[in-house]
């Protein structure tokens, strides 16, 4: 089954990519991310939640081991786009009042770690939901438009890059682990929901005068190492049932995009395979230069992450050789490959 659905991930992400109009890699304008903590370039700093990561370890090898906020050693992809595409940075927007006008001409991330689609995953954590995170969206367009004017600003949005990465907190918190929905829902309906929010979000961002969209699916999620800890699987092998309904939402997922691209002219959606990129590094990880695939580098990788994980918190010598930096998030050397697979296999889909 495996090989089949990625041969029908790669048709799939060709097809749409010659369906409609195309901006030039070199020309995207600025990246617009919308998401969770694999995107979050430090929202949470500036709201009261618990899920923050601008403590140490965080950021323990980012520029100058500044704990910055990004749910990581280091990097995250958004970082390592915009570094390819030669746009300066990507802050988080209107929440930081340090930033100035020439800070929102490059990259700005709307994300917040923890949320999701569902709107109940970001409210158990007090952190963004995907509808605030447009909200504030709104707002930079309006400032935007006093820096730049109307014109550029709708230049600036209609060759941006619009990246979305949420979706796997919503299956942890209200499904998986602490079951808010999966007694009154099925996997199926409840993956349908979340596609429906993820529907609207597009079509809200597009009616904005956004074009360009890069739609991550979602990784394994049984092979998460606090997932292999909740369903004490023998071995620390990945739960493979999870793993499924992550494969099946992925169908779902570019199922939707396809029709999405016969409903917005003028858009480009691409969908981004996070699942095999991660289960490539999982299963081929001495071909990477990984020692360990399922714990992380703080603590003992089972269970930590924040608050848990934190100064106190023994760590590995060398997350370079860990896929996971702590139970839930990826360490910056996985998002290297993560983002060298959008930089290679995605980006060139949007030229002309």
């Amino acid at each position: 089954m495996e090989p089949i659905i990625h041969f029908i991930i790669l048709v799939h992400a060709c097809t749409i990519a010659v369906m409609s109009n195309s901006v030039t890699v070199s020309h995207f304008s600025s990246i617009l991310v919308f998401g969770d903590s694999t995107v979050d370039t430090g929202n949470n700093n500036y709201i009261k939640t618990l899920s923050k990561a601008n403590h140490l370890p965080y950021g323990r090898d980012f520029i100058d081991h500044v704990a910055n906020g990004r749910f990581s050693n280091g990097k995250l992809i958004p970082d390592m786009i915009a570094s390819f595409l030669n746009i300066k940075d990507v802050v988080p927007p209107y929440l930081d009042p340090s930033l100035s006008d020439e800070d929102l001409l490059t990259g700005v991330s709307f994300a917040s770690g923890g949320s999701g689609l569902d709107e109940m995953t970001a409210a158990s954590l007090n952190v963004l939901s995907m509808s605030k995170q447009i909200e504030y969206f709104k707002v930079y367009i309006i400032r935007l438009k006093h820096i730049a004017g109307e014109n550029k600003t709708k230049e600036i949005l209609a060759n941006a890059f619009v990246m979305f990465s949420a979706g796997v907190n919503d299956f942890l918190f209200n499904f998986y682990d602490f079951h808010l929905k999966s007694p009154f829902l099925s996997i199926e309906q409840y993956q349908d929901g979340l596609l429906v929010k993820l529907e609207i979000s597009i079509k809200e961002i597009y009616d904005l005068g956004c074009r360009n969209f890069g739609i991550a699916g979602i990784p394994p999620i049984g092979c998460i190492p606090i997932e292999i800890t909740t369903k004490f699987v023998y071995g620390r092998k990945c739960v493979a049932n999870e793993n499924l309904d992550s494969e099946k939402y992925n169908l779902k997922l570019m199922q939707l995009l396809s029709q999405l691209q016969v409903m917005l002219p003028g858009s480009r959606l691409v969908y981004a395979d996070v699942y095999y990129t991660v289960l490539n590094l999982i299963n081929q990880s001495e071909k990477y230069g990984m020692e360990e695939t399922s714990r992380g580098c703080c603590g003992l990788g089972t269970v930590e992450v924040p608050p848990f994980c934190n100064e106190f918190t023994p760590l590995c010598p060398n997350a370079s050789k860990y896929i996971f930096w702590d139970s839930i998030h990826f360490t910056e050397i996985a998002y290297t490959y993560l983002a060298n697979y959008f930089i290679t296999e995605l980006l060139p889909l949007f030229k002309n």
